[in-house]
């Protein structure tokens, strides 16, 4: 149950359905609205089932989330039943329509031919499309009321999650020095540098963050994303960088003390200034026209779109930035990375952290373990 392939498969069904129903007049209306209805919901279905998925033991505790899954992959059954049938027959027709194509008609003829087939089909009950229709209206029935009464569910526990990484870790901070040996991710730093080496952004317009090129590290926690940044912040090649700024995020974000804490690296001061406004003047001030690269490293989710008009405003000073200018991130989230792009409007590029190679593992447990 916890490994339901979701996505392709619901995906498909609804497809199917649609290109099916191209040429059904009597059903299309019907059958049309539910599906697109099946399409807009499909996202909180696959979210209330990803949080089945990683978390069993609520799914257990949970009789009516489990039983609601088993309806829904009841009702997926079904429905992937019928699209299979329908593919078949799909595969059986597009034989015999190439059989006839090798022989000349004229495109009167086609036409007449292809009118007389939507009548009849408008004209009597075809079963096959009776049974899409009612897996359809049964898979529809079954996803909504369980999304309406289990999503509930995934925002609760995402929530207690944050509360408890939160409680764990406390005000984190991190500097812009290496502590550690770089193990295990030598291929990591070199595709970052080579990123830092390209411009990789060009003059486009009028866009605001035309000159700004962004990247995102994603991993989760310990997988050494802050030491992997560290030793590229050290490296020769950010030499060619007008300013450099490195930032610890974490859990305590606030707009004015991110703001602040740039400003002091540039100035090796704190900024006596209060009011957003104030600040975000001195930070452009010293970015104008000037080559930067800024490290924003340990930035956590929270409510997206409250996020994204906070970092609206701690990046809008970085706009005044010369061409070639580089903002690097670390996150342990997708989303972050993805509300990045939204604020400055560019794809995302994001280079993502998986877990070490045997050798590496042993080579960083044997430097901790024997550390003087």
């Amino acid at each position: 149950m916890a490994n339901m392939l979701l996505d392709p498969i619901m995906e498909e069904i609804i497809s199917a359905g649609f290109r099916y129903l191209k040429d059904q007049v009597r059903w299309q209306t019907g059958m049309k609205e539910e599906l697109e209805k099946l399409k807009e919901n499909l996202p909180h279905i696959q979210a209330v089932v990803y949080f089945a998925s990683s978390q069993e033991q609520i799914t257990e505790q949970n009789p009516a989330l489990n039983k609601w899954l088993w309806q829904l992959r009841d009702a997926i059954d079904d429905a992937y039943e019928v699209v299979d049938e329908l593919e078949y027959m799909e595969l059986e027709e597009q034989v015999t329509k190439n059989k006839k194509l090798r022989r000349v008609r004229s495109i009167m003829k086609s036409m007449r031919r292809r009118l007389v087939k939507i009548a009849k089909r408008a004209l009597k009950i075809d079963p096959t499309l009776k049974r899409l229709e009612e897996a359809v209206q049964k898979l529809h029935k079954v996803s909504t009321t369980g999304v309406d009464a289990f999503l509930h569910l995934v925002k609760h526990a995402k929530k207690e999650l944050q509360k408890q990484q939160l409680e764990l870790h406390g005000a984190r901070e991190t500097g812009s020095l290496p502590k550690n040996d770089l193990i295990g991710r030598g291929k990591d730093k070199e595709l970052v540098l080579e990123w830092l080496r390209n411009p990789s952004n060009e003059h486009r317009g009028t866009d605001l963050y035309r000159n700004i090129s962004l990247l995102c590290i994603v991993g989760d926690g310990g997988m050494g994303k802050t030491t992997l940044l560290q030793h590229v912040y050290k490296d020769e090649i950010t030499k060619d960088f007008d300013r450099k700024m490195w930032v610890c995020v974490s859990n305590n974000f606030d707009v004015k003390k991110v703001i602040a804490d740039m400003f002091e690296c540039l100035k090796n001061e704190r900024a006596r200034l209060e009011t957003l406004v104030a600040l975000q003047r001195r930070l452009e001030e010293e970015v104008m026209c000037k080559k930067f690269l800024l490290v924003l490293d340990d930035i956590w989710e929270e409510d997206e779109e409250k996020n994204k008009s906070k970092w609206e405003d701690v990046l809008a000073p970085l706009a005044s930035g010369g061409f070639g200018s580089k903002i690097l991130v670390t996150t342990r989230t997708d989303s972050v990375a993805l509300m990045f792009e939204k604020v400055i409007k560019k794809k995302k590029e994001i280079v993502k952290l998986e877990g070490l190679e045997e050798d590496a593992c042993l080579q960083l447990l044997n430097s901790h373990a024997f550390a003087e």
